[in-house]
């Protein structure tokens, strides 16, 4: 399934994911985003690199970068922004997810 809308993915992390695909040798590689349960908070956010789209997810394309999250996922990171940040906890994606009434302090977990 291939949909444009619901998630953003902003130009930051657009950008990292094609400088990983890059230093992998994976021009097709694409960000994957799931949630699973467990985490301090109830759910977490998993993030990993996959070059195939499977019949259950949904395809975002914004800024020359791909990204794909499965169905159940979807439901759970409608209207959330997924940006690439650089702080003194480190680099990495994080989720602003409207849908979280709350978060840990570290952003890889949340609840409803």
């Amino acid at each position: 399934m291939t949909d444009g809308t619901g998630v953003t993915l902003t130009e930051k992390a657009a950008q990292r994911i094609t400088d990983i695909a890059r230093k992998k040798n994976k021009g097709d590689a694409m960000l994957r985003v799931s949630v699973q349960g467990g985490g301090c908070q109830g759910f977490s956010y998993v993030f990993s690199f996959d070059s195939a789209q499977r019949e259950n997810d949904t395809l975002f394309s914004q800024h020359n970068a791909k990204l794909v999250i499965d169905r159940d996922s979807f439901a759970l990171l409608q209207g959330a922004r997924i940006d690439f940040v650089q702080d003194l906890m480190g680099a990495r994606f994080s989720i602003d997810n409207p849908q979280a009434s709350s978060s840990c302090g570290c952003g890889n977990s949340f609840s409803l």
